[in-house]
């Protein structure tokens, strides 16, 4: 157990590509402060973004305990406000977020296997999709490995209380997990590693939303809660706890949660659900904090007391002494999760006070096996002590020396060292994709990687140093960092990579006639990459084509194209590409996220795309689409042959709308694009001249106009969870389900995730609904697709989710959209 918490233990620190920490003299003493405090607490929920960021922050920053977020899952069911990813790739960018908000409020991140599948309704769906049994071994071994004292859940665990299924499922989870972690017949396969472990009570973190209004919270018998004002300032920060939590909470770029700084008092109330009843209002009523609670540590804490009362921002070496006698009575303590913690914490705080700079950095962001790559070594410390660097390893095996060299203040110390990446070096790729996984689950066979919030970096450096003839070690990641005229130093994380990667041109493809060309693109990851490539599909399907490629230069690319042959007329398949190099196969394209907000990172995925045979037919040809929050549509309809002209907004004017067959108005694009305050007049009038203007599905608040349609139109909250849900016509004979493609209950079979969201629910009279479908036991939903005659025009408003059924490759959804722009 305790070399996964030290594992862990910094995480949130190494953000940003591996950026060194630069601590200020108020963080040096806000961390020797807490060094005295040994209380934890594990705050759960079910995504990124349902967490309590003041609450977390007043933990870490003015309770000073460790605080732990554990979510379920990684998001990857959401929708993606600033980007085109999506499903397993937006579980990557919302992690990543996550990481970051906690670099800003000072927690730390842990997650479950399970897999955001999206909207859930209750708790009996969400744990027939999930392995309920999994997820929580996945709780149980969090709060093992954690040891919290208190244990908060966001939502409430009782199915009375309307919420998404995964919500009241996390809840119910944490009461489960909370029973059985302290039993030693339960998933006896951890106690290899950790011991059972019993939190002294579990708080429901609840608020006005539980009770459907702030009136009836107000009103609302809080003799039981537990009050408790996270709106403190923090003088050490600079800043009330409310302004930190806000710039945490304004990571979740992706989902809109930009959040405004406040200040002032901020009541939150905390609901006993499980163990002890506090005798105040404190939640950690009779748990002890101090050092008295480790065996041989009362001492240490006097000695810490003194540390913090002595300590001088404008000397903070002077507390080096101190604290090197303190990390000797810290190491003499046996193994235990408060010597882990406590020892990592307080060598960061040395480091800290000796000004101490390491910094390990590749020549280049990726690298690959076998392959050679140069790092530079810098170390200088600002404490004018005595410090000397007696070796540095390069870790795993790659370079290991011995030396005596002595840093002097202020002395930069520079050592550049070429290695040879191992032949057998793992590629760098989020470590749960990495195997096959299923709707519910990710498939994660090692025990010590479950929970683990992002895969650990392969190339490490360990600084070996005496202070003051005291030894201590450092570990840094060997990150890269470039020099760019507009924004000065920027960090990337350092990765390993496969000699090149493979991906096909178009998400999917549609086979409708017996043949048509494919092409994949390759790209070199090193110099000089020399192979073959190939496609690989079932039986009664080929591909000829040259096949031999030689690329020169790293990061260059070659398109290889095949003509691929069926004599399948209908059906689905996966067609995959592979890299035979060296002898060695390869199948993995690569996929980079790259935000401003968060590190590069690079996804490597099986390249492999959907083909699908069908009937098509398309009578509008020329396309305007307008984007919104971000999709992959223009694509798919450059794969029904139709010419697609991505729309700015200086092009929403009727002189130049009136040349389109059908413009096309992205997913959110009236909760993301000021502009169609000013245009939609303009979008109308398109219409009424005779046009065809679809509108894809919108969030029900935060528009940028009330006006969604030329026709009155009111937006909810329905949506149909249950991709398989029936589909049922309502108006059989309407052209949108006949013409050019005549549509049967076939071509809603195969859809993935969902129907559709946020659904209409009132409309003007001149709207034919044609479809119907609702989840189990639900009323029926008649507002996934609206049609309406509008001057010489079609308006057509759709809350369907073809922003996730056309990049799948669904062919009903292909058909259907198809006979929507032919309107």
């Amino acid at each position: 157990m305790y070399k996964i918490f030290a594992l862990l233990l910094f995480l949130p620190l190494a953000l940003f590509g591996q950026k060194p920490a630069k601590p200020t003299p108020a963080d040096i003493h806000q961390s020797i402060k807490k060094l005295n405090v040994l209380g934890s607490v594990l705050y759960m929920a079910a995504h990124p973004d349902d967490e309590n960021q003041r609450f977390i922050s007043y933990c870490a920053n003015y309770k000073l305990f460790d605080v732990t977020y554990l979510s379920l899952t990684r998001g990857d069911g959401g929708q993606n406000l600033i980007g085109p990813e999506l499903r397993e790739l937006l579980g990557v960018l919302r992690t990543e977020e996550l990481l970051a908000a906690r670099s800003i409020d000072g927690g730390k991140q842990r997650f479950s296997r399970a897999n955001d599948f999206g909207y859930s309704k209750n708790p009996e769906e969400t744990t027939t999709i999930w392995d309920r049994n999994g997820v929580l071994s996945d709780v149980i071994w969090a709060i093992r490995d954690l040891q919290p004292d208190v244990v908060v859940n966001r939502f409430h665990h009782d199915k009375k209380f309307p919420n998404h299924g995964h919500h009241t499922t996390s809840a119910m989870m944490s009461l489960e997990a909370y029973d059985l972690a302290g039993k030693s017949d339960v998933f006896t396969e951890q106690l290899a590693f950790v011991k059972p472990w019993q939190p002294k009570r579990v708080f429901f973190n609840t608020s006005w939303w539980f009770y459907g209004s702030r009136e009836k919270f107000e009103k609302a018998d809080k003799t039981n809660m537990l009050s408790i004002d996270l709106g403190v300032y923090l003088p050490l920060k600079g800043k009330s706890n409310s302004e930190i939590s806000a710039e945490a909470r304004s990571m979740h770029r992706c989902q809109g949660f930009g959040d405004m700084s406040r200040r002032g008092s901020s009541i939150d109330y905390f609901d006993l659900v499980k163990g002890e009843k506090s005798t105040n209002s404190d939640m950690f009523d009779g748990i002890n904090t101090t050092w008295t609670r480790v065996e041989g540590g009362e001492k240490i804490g006097k000695l810490l007391t003194k540390i913090d009362q002595n300590y001088r921002s404008d000397n903070a070496a002077a507390s080096i002494p101190d604290l090197l006698k303190a990390m000797a009575m810290i190491e003499a303590l046996p193994n235990g999760r408060w010597r882990t913690t406590k020892l990592n914490e307080i060598k960061q705080v040395i480091k800290s006070c000796m000004g101490l700079y390491l910094e390990a950095v590749a020549d280049n962001p990726t690298g690959t096996p076998g392959a050679l790559s140069t790092l530079q070594l810098e170390a200088i410390q600002r404490a004018n002590i005595k410090l000397v660097l007696t070796g540095i390893s390069i870790q795993p095996a790659l370079f290991d020396t011995t030396m005596n060299f002595v840093l002097a203040d202020n002395a930069d110390f520079a050592y550049t060292k070429k290695v040879t990446i191992p032949t057998n070096a793992p590629f760098t790729s989020p470590y749960w994709l990495q195997k096959p996984f299923s709707t519910g689950m990710y498939t994660v066979e090692d025990q010590l990687m479950r929970n683990m919030p992002e895969t650990p970096r392969y190339a490490k450096v360990r600084w070996s140093f005496l202070v003051n003839g005291i030894p201590i070690e450092y570990m840094t990641d060997v990150a890269y960092k470039v020099e760019e005229s507009a924004k000065g130093e920027v960090w990337k994380p350092f990765d390993i990579l496969p000699p090149a990667v493979v991906e096909f041109t178009q998400s999917s493809y549609l086979f409708t006639s017996p043949s048509q060309q494919v092409t994949v693109r390759v790209k070199a990851m090193r110099d000089s990459v020399t192979g073959m490539a190939d496609l690989s599909f079932p039986q009664g399907w080929t591909a000829t084509g040259d096949d031999h490629f030689f690329i020169a230069r790293k990061g260059e690319e070659k398109m290889l194209t095949f003509n691929v042959s069926t004599t399948a007329t209908s059906g689905e398949i996966n067609l995959g590409a592979v890299l035979t190099i060296d002898g060695r196969t390869y199948n993995m394209r690569l996929i980079p996220i790259e935000y401003e907000h968060i590190p590069t990172q690079n996804v490597l995925l099986p390249a492999q795309v959907k083909a699908s045979c069908l009937s098509l037919q398309v009578s509008a040809k020329k396309i305007g689409y307008y984007m919104g929050a971000g999709d992959e549509i223009p694509d798919a309809l450059r794969l029904m042959g139709c010419q697609v002209t991505l729309l700015e907004d200086k092009d929403l004017v009727i002189d130049k709308l009136t040349q389109f067959d059908a413009i096309v108005v992205g997913i959110r694009a009236y909760n993301t694009k000021q502009a169609l305050a000013l245009h939609n007049t303009d979008l109308f009038e398109y219409v009424n001249q005779g046009g065809t203007l679809v509108t894809q599905y919108n969030n029900n608040f935060d528009y940028t106009t009330e006006k969604l349609s030329p026709l009155s139109l009111k937006i909810s909250r329905t949506r149909v969870t249950d991709e398989t849900a029936e589909m049922r016509f309502l108006q059989p004979d309407h052209a949108v389900l006949n013409t050019p493609n005549k549509l049967t209950e076939t071509d809603f079979k195969g859809w993935v995730q969902e129907r559709g969201l946020y659904f209409p629910s009132e409309w003007d009279k001149s709207f034919v609904a044609p479809l119907s479908c609702n989840d189990p036991n639900e009323a029926p939903a008649d507002g996934s697709l609206l049609v309406a005659n509008y001057g010489k025009g079609v308006f057509v408003y759709t809350a369907l989710s073809f922003f996730r059924e056309l990049p799948a490759g669904v062919p009903g959804a292909y058909r259907l959209f198809a006979n929507i722009i032919s309107l």
